[in-house]
């Protein structure tokens, strides 16, 4: 699979130099006294935001990144180099763990944003700073601080404006592949999206939003069952979660409420995202039966009836989810 999303990475800064305790001796001065430089710092093991990204593949052969150490300080008080710092780049939305304690070390979310993940050891200092006037001639110098040896795991979350949430074969790729120019796998069976799908939404006056097909979401899923612990934190990033739930459900508020159960029980913190219903398929529905169905619907959730082979109700779609992303309507919309 080209989409990784969980990445395991041994990173190790590097050690600091260790700082010179050279005597300075010439042939007119044969007892110039200590001149040893300071040692190099270590270098950083460096994370950088990247938006021509948009998964961790590029890492997926990489196992160890380690930076460079610092130079050993020199005579006349000449400092050592610096090692090299090692930079990451990661797609935007990535956040990096600890591996052993889970504790969040950052999190990337903009183009060109850096965090020093671990930092260098410092170099040791040169016999210079240790002369005194009982000492005026010390051997000895600091070594270098050791770098930093860390497993971390960077985990990406998909940074999109809305989320599609729903049961297997609900109808979120066909959609997906109807607003936007993606083009997602489509078929009459279970669990054909196996991984995120990204299309960028056209809307009035050359505006857009971005959406994301999550793959479905069953009962259980935030126990593991299906694809749930894989791909449910994928929704955390979603400023709107649109739930869609097909026409010929046997039971449209049973479904909507299994599903607000899984994101609740994975994480309470997403029931307060903005959310719709759309129920989907509607084209196989009178005007009668839409409005008989209106009356089944779950209350305290807005909703619109779309279909997205016959293109009914996208417009409305995307109006409404405008409007919740941006809280008002563009200047040319009329309702």
């Amino acid at each position: 699979m080209n989409f990784i999303d969980h990445i395991r990475i041994e990173c190790r800064s590097g050690k600091g130099g260790k700082g010179s305790s050279h005597l300075r001796r010439e042939k007119y001065m044969p007892k110039g006294g200590p001149d040893g430089g300071d040692g190099g710092r270590g270098g950083h093991v460096i994370v950088r935001g990247n938006a021509q990204l948009w998964t961790l593949l590029h890492l997926r052969y990489t196992k160890h990144v380690i930076a460079g150490d610092g130079e050993v300080g020199g005579s006349n008080q000449c400092s050592g180099s610096a090692g090299h710092d090692q930079v990451i780049e990661l797609p935007l939305g990535t956040v990096v763990k600890d591996d052993e304690t889970g504790e969040v070390l950052c999190e990337v979310t903009q183009n060109g944003e850096e965090h020093v993940l671990f930092s260098g050891g410092r170099g040791g200092l040169g016999n210079q700073h240790f002369k005194t006037s009982t000492n005026q001639t010390p051997r000895y110098a600091q070594p270098g601080e050791p770098g930093t040896e860390k497993w971390v795991v960077m985990e990406l979350k998909v940074l999109a404006d809305v989320g599609l949430v729903g049961f297997p074969n609900a109808g979120k790729s066909t959609l997906l592949s109807v607003v936007t120019a993606a083009k997602p796998k489509i078929a009459d069976y279970a669990f054909t999206t196996l991984t995120p799908n990204l299309g960028i939404v056209p809307y009035r006056d050359h505006k857009s939003f971005v959406m994301a097909d999550i793959p479905g979401i069953i009962e259980g899923a935030h126990e593991g069952r299906g694809l749930g612990l894989r791909f449910l934190r994928h929704i955390e990033r979603n400023s709107v979660l649109l739930f869609l739930v097909p026409a010929d459900s046997n039971d449209i508020r049973h479904d909507y409420q299994v599903l607000l159960n899984e994101l609740e029980q994975y994480s309470p913190d997403l029931l307060d995202k903005q959310r719709l219903l759309a129920i989907t398929k509607c084209d196989m529905l009178d005007a009668e039966m839409m409005e008989q169905m209106r009356k089944e619907l779950p209350r305290g959730v807005d909703h619109v009836m779309i279909s997205s082979v016959a293109r009914i109700g996208l417009d409305e779609l995307k109006d409404k989810l405008w409007k919740k992303l941006h809280g008002t309507f563009p200047a040319d919309h009329v309702e």
